[in-house]
Parts: structure tokens; C-alpha cells; sequence
């Protein structure tokens, strides 16, 4: 079945059980400029507002204590699961060294991430970087390891957009392209928030050269929170993600939006799967705050396993939906392409 790419080192496809795609273990997004304290305590009576609010308040997008991460995936793997995605690109605090550690300590596989997070994330050089060097970059850090450690990346992405797109934004993507011709990973794109961003995306891809069945656009739940436009994508045989599982509030701290809840998430997927294009979705949680990890009251990354599954089972979902949401379809963009 071909290999996938961990932080401990490649593992056989076969051997990997229940995925999450989209997460992250050791992370710091705070917003750029934004002000406090991230070693702040987060304490109980302030959790919810906290949460609501989510990665405002600067001590609730900063977690980087890999003891905790551990103790989270372990968690994890007692719901069932087995392998974990963090796609921490540069700019978003990614510490290839502290995920070998979280995965060596709790059993979990973790897969990291090459490439470039958004504009405003990145320091100076990075943004003055050409198509060709990030190429050589994003290739580098699949083949030979991330920020001079021996860590390796088996995925590409999340590639970081904003609408307008930056033009370092839009050299990332054509270096991604490049690097997933040199080394068979699939690509993961964080869209502008903008319903245009994800069509623009795909003509920027398309017209490179990418494989498009493995090329992922995340956050479906925020940039069609209806669902209108995705079944446009899909034709253009891309994957999409819904990401925000576990998100149960319909306020989006980051723009005008009505999130969708899980069951409304389930239900948009459900109609994609009736299209026919059931094995080009995947979910997960894009966990990226301290309130949505267990250690500070939150769902933690067991959540889709725990209580999503048995919520599509009731709503009916065939069990081999079910096994490409949670295992097959991941473990196919996982798995490094000849």
C-alpha cells in the first residue's frame, strides 16, 4: 500500500488505523500584533468566553509544552486513533523536534508539514523568498528534514492564503506543486476567506501541473458554511475538508459567518456523498487553541471519534462512508505517490 512519512520515520500504510488530517499538536497563532500574555492561565470561570472568542485572547492560540501534547495524543489513541496531522508550517511555531517527541512518548504516528503559513505570519525572509527556492525548501523538508533537525514532513501545507492572495502566497502555491512533483505528497491548502479563494486556488494549481485528487482545501465549514460552492470544487476533482468538528457555536470569531454545527456538517457531507463524491472528503478538528484540548475542559482530538461516529451511524451513514471519512481517504493522500 505504499508509505506514509512520520516524524519517527516512514511507516507502511497498512499498519496506520483511525486518522485525524488536519491538526495541531505544538502550536502558536497568536494574530499578528496582537497583544497579551500567551503563558497567561486560562482559568475555568473565563474558559467560555475564552473558547467563544477563541484564538483572540494570545494565551489560548500558544500551546508549545510538548508534555501536554503528549498527554493529548494519548488521549487520542485511548478513542481509537492512530495517526495525527499536524500541519504547523513555518510561521505557525513548528517544532519538528517536540512532535518526534509527543509521538515517541504517547505511541501516536504524527506526520508534519512542509511549506509557508499566511503573509502576515512570515518573517522577512521568508517573504522574499522566489518560487524556485521554496520549491527547493518545501522539497528539502520532505526529503532530507524540517529546520536543520532530521525530521521529516509527508504532507505539503497547510499552505497559507489570504484573499486578496499575497504574491508570496502565490509562490508558495506554484513551489508546492513543484515539491509534490518531486517527492509524491499531496497538498493542503488554508484558503482566503473569500467564496472566491478556493476556485482561484485551483486555477493557480491546475494550471502548474498539480495532481488535483491530491490537493486538499481545508475550512469548508467557514467558507461555505451552507454548503453552496463546494459541490463546484469537487467537480473540478479536488478534496475538501470540513475541519471545524467540535466547533458546536454558530458565532465565527474571525468574520460574519454562521458556522455550522456537527450535525449541519454531517448533513453538507452526506449530500456530497449522495453526488458521488464520497472519497474525496476528509474531517477532522484544526485544533489550534488550548480551550478545544482536553487539558483545559475541551474535546480534545479523540471528539470525531468519540462521539461523531456514532453520530453518523445514527444519521444513517453506510459504514464504508464512515471508514473513508476517519481512515481511507486521509491514509490515500498520506501515502507518498510513486
Amino acid at each position: 500500500m505504499g508509505l506514509i512519512r512520520t516524524v519517527l520515520g516512514d511507516v507502511a500504510a497498512g499498519d496506520v488505523g483511525l486518522i485525524q488530517f488536519h491538526e495541531h499538536v505544538l502550536f502558536d497563532i497568536v494574530p499578528p500584533g496582537a497583544n497579551g500574555d500567551t503563558a497567561a492561565e486560562i482559568l475555568p470561570w473565563d474558559r467560555f468566553q475564552t473558547d467563544y472568542l477563541s484564538n483572540v485572547n494570545p494565551a489560548n492560540a500558544h500551546q508549545t509544552d510538548v508534555t501536554i501534547a503528549a498527554a493529548e495524543l494519548r488521549a487520542f489513541a485511548a478513542a481509537g486513533g492512530s495517526l495525527i496531522v499536524d500541519q504547523s508550517v513555518a510561521g505557525l511555531a513548528r517544532d519538528a523536534a517536540g512532535l518526534a517527541e509527543a509521538s515517541r512518548a504517547s505511541g501516536v504516528h504524527v506526520v508534519a508539514a512542509a511549506g509557508t503559513y499566511t503573509a502576515p505570519f512570515l518573517d522577512a525572509a521568508q517573504i522574499a523568498m522566489t518560487t524556485a527556492e521554496m520549491a527547493d525548501l518545501f522539497t528539502a523538508e520532505i526529503k532530507t528534514g524540517l529546520d536543520d533537525t532530521k525530521v521529516r514532513a509527508g504532507l505539503i501545507g497547510e499552505i497559507g492564503c489570504s484573499w486578496p492572495l499575497e504574491p508570496v502566497e502565490h509562490r508558495a502555491l506554484l513551489a508546492a506543486v513543484d515539491a509534490q512533483h518531486r517527492t509524491g505528497a499531496s497538498i493542503s491548502v488554508h484558503p482566503g476567506r473569500d467564496p472566491g479563494a478556493c476556485l482561484q486556488i485551483i486555477d493557480i494549481l491546475g494550471t502548474a501541473g498539480a495532481d488535483l485528487s491530491r490537493v486538499v482545501l481545508c475550512h469548508m465549514d467557514r467558507t461555505y458554511p451552507d454548503g453552496t460552492g463546494v459541490a463546484a470544487l469537487l467537480d473540478q476533482g479536488i478534496c475538501v475538508e470540513w475541519d471545524f468538528f467540535g466547533i458546536e457555536q454558530s458565532h465565527y470569531w474571525m468574520g460574519d459567518v454562521e458556522l455550522p454545527t456537527d450535525r449541519c456538517r454531517l448533513r453538507l457531507i452526506d449530500a456530497m456523498v449522495a453526488a458521488g463524491h464520497g472519497d474525496r472528503i476528509v474531517i477532522s478538528h484544526d485544533i489550534c487553541t488550548r480551550t478545544r484540548l482536553r487539558h483545559w475542559g475541551g474535546h480534545g482530538y479523540g471528539h470525531v471519534l468519540t462521539n461523531v461516529v456514532p453520530l453518523m451511524r445514527r444519521l444513517g451513514f453506510d459504514p464504508a462512508t464512515i471508514q473513508n471519512l476517519v481512515r481511507d481517504t486521509a491514509l490515500r493522500l498520506l501515502t507518498l505517490k510513486e
